[in-house]
């Protein structure tokens, strides 16, 4: 099945604890059907100090399942993905306005 959510997508939390919260999708695991939006599902992580980094508790986002996720349109509102080809080329369309989101 054809991705409908990518990496760098502007999404909004449909479910949860973050629900209403927007982001931008930093990773996808199509295999496990997770997302890690900046800025959502926000966990601490107590981490040692190294060389490289400073110790301490770190706020980290954490991946949230692809079916709480909603992809925003141009208008600023949740939408759905459909699929149009385009001169011979497979794009993802808003179905709310029927723009589309890659060209």
């Amino acid at each position: 099945m054809a991705a409908k959510l990518r990496k760098g997508d502007k999404v909004i939390v449909r479910a949860g604890k973050d629900k209403g919260k927007e982001g931008v999708i930093l990773s996808v695991d199509p295999k496990s059907k997770k997302a890690v939006v900046d800025g959502v599902n926000m966990a601490i992580r107590h981490t040692k100090q190294t060389q490289n980094s400073q110790g301490g508790r770190i706020p980290k986002a954490m991946p949230i399942d692809l079916s709480n996720l909603s992809a925003i349109d141009s208008n600023g509102k949740a939408t759905r993905i459909g699929f149009r080809i385009q001169d011979g080329v497979k794009v993802r369309v808003a179905k709310t306005t029927g723009d589309v989101i890659d060209a």
